[in-house]
């Protein structure tokens, strides 16, 4: 299932494969709009909290801390916005979390034609 910008639901252990996201066009074009310099988790910020890792809404761009964080901001935004799609903003990371159909979202790959490719299993 490709969806606009060539994410796809990624193969998932703990979950039945073959689940489908039905928020990928969210993520259409998500690489420009990702915040520029360092990012913060304001709701943490504003009480001299840390986090572990960021997230950032496809929706309307609120930066919010990973559930590995103490504050669970991004979490937190999806449950009061509804906003499905979040995108890790960690360097090392490159993948996104759909909340709302609980998948794991990556790009597609690509074969050496340029093709698409298989996700990897």
């Amino acid at each position: 299932m490709a969806g606009d910008g060539g994410w796809v639901v990624a193969p998932d252990g703990g979950r039945p494969y073959g689940r489908p996201c039905t928020h990928l066009d969210l993520l259409a074009g998500s690489d420009a709009p990702l915040p520029a310099g360092p990012a913060v988790c304001p709701e943490c910020e504003a009480r001299g909290w840390t986090w572990v890792r960021l997230r950032w809404c496809a929706t309307c761009g609120h930066v919010g801390c990973c559930d590995s964080s103490r504050g669970t901001h991004a979490y937190d935004h999806h449950v009061l916005s509804g906003h499905p799609v979040v995108r890790s903003l960690a360097p090392d990371e490159d993948w996104a979390w759909c909340f709302t159909d609980e998948v794991f979202l990556v790009r597609r790959t690509e074969n050496r034609l340029g093709q698409p490719g298989r996700t990897p299993r």
